[in-house]
């Protein structure tokens, strides 16, 4: 039955997340049921896609890549794939009517990281991240308002600085892996051999201003899901709070990271938070 396969495929889905990120699985926990399952659909699709051009040293990333677009295309025209993660994915993208310029923008990120290793200029910093993480968060933010046009035009900006503020934080998070294993540099201008405290803080004055902004649109999101973009809000401060305390040499030779006791410390105040109403 094709009700069947479709259960598979979203508990792939769910599956992939739990697997690739306690945190972000934890914070979708704290959306509404009614929407948890298409957040984990998003998230197995741009999971996958990021892992073909991250992780399969291997074996030929271009034609993985150029088979998983193939099989991406045909599952949307088809409305259904026997890939799980596309098949649960093209369900989401259908039902809240996802545009495919957004999905076109993340794939183009995703390929870039299969040859570019650079960014020299601001311009093409920017046309990254919007794409490999802006976009993202505009696909969940569909989900959020259930097609509410109005409310998406209101809260599209907020969506994509907290989606830029996420990524900029797991870059500055992930670069000794992305300089010394994948040859990677994300932030222009900046000569991460040589990172020093200015530069550091000139970066993280950058997040913080995302944040800033992301969160002005948390506060305007519906019930069913601030608690849960807040819990990952909170987590990500967290996290810069510790890159920013951290000494910029030390940031080149360690991945920052924020232990599990303080993972449920910080949940359980985003809980307190909520129920006071103080968001």
């Amino acid at each position: 039955m094709k009700s069947l396969f479709d259960k598979i495929s979203y508990d792939c889905s769910k599956n992939v997340t739990k697997s690739y990120s306690t945190s972000f699985s934890a914070a979708v926990k704290m959306l509404a049921p009614a929407i948890r399952q298409d957040i984990y659909n998003i998230y197995g699709f741009v999971r996958f896609a990021d892992e073909i051009v991250d992780t399969f040293h291997d074996y030929d990333k271009e034609a993985l890549f150029e088979m998983f677009q193939k099989d991406l295309e045909s599952a949307l025209d088809k409305k259904i794939s026997l890939n799980p993660i596309l098949n649960s994915f093209q369900h989401t993208v259908h039902k809240y009517s996802i545009p495919n310029t957004m999905i076109d923008s993340f794939m183009k990120s995703m390929k870039l990281d299969l040859q570019k290793t650079e960014y020299k200029s601001f311009e093409e910093y920017n046309e990254y991240i919007y794409g490999s993480a802006d976009v993202v968060g505009l696909m969940c933010l569909k989900v959020f308002v259930n097609g509410d046009v109005q409310q998406f035009t209101e809260l599209e900006h907020s969506a994509m600085r907290l989606g830029s503020a996420f990524q900029k934080v797991n870059f500055l998070r992930d670069l000794k892996a992305d300089y010394e294993d994948l040859n990677r540099t994300y932030f222009p201008n900046t000569d991460l051999s040589r990172l020093d405290e200015h530069s550091k803080d000139a970066i993280i004055k950058e997040i913080e201003a995302d944040f800033e902004a992301g969160y002005q649109g948390i506060l305007k999101l519906p019930l069913e899901a601030k608690f849960g973009v807040y819990t990952a809000y909170v987590y990500y401060k967290k996290l810069l709070s510790k890159l920013k305390k951290t000494p910029s040499m030390e940031i080149k030779n360690t991945r920052i990271r924020v232990p599990d006791y303080q993972k449920f410390g910080l949940l359980a105040k985003c809980y307190v938070n909520y129920r006071l109403n103080l968001l």
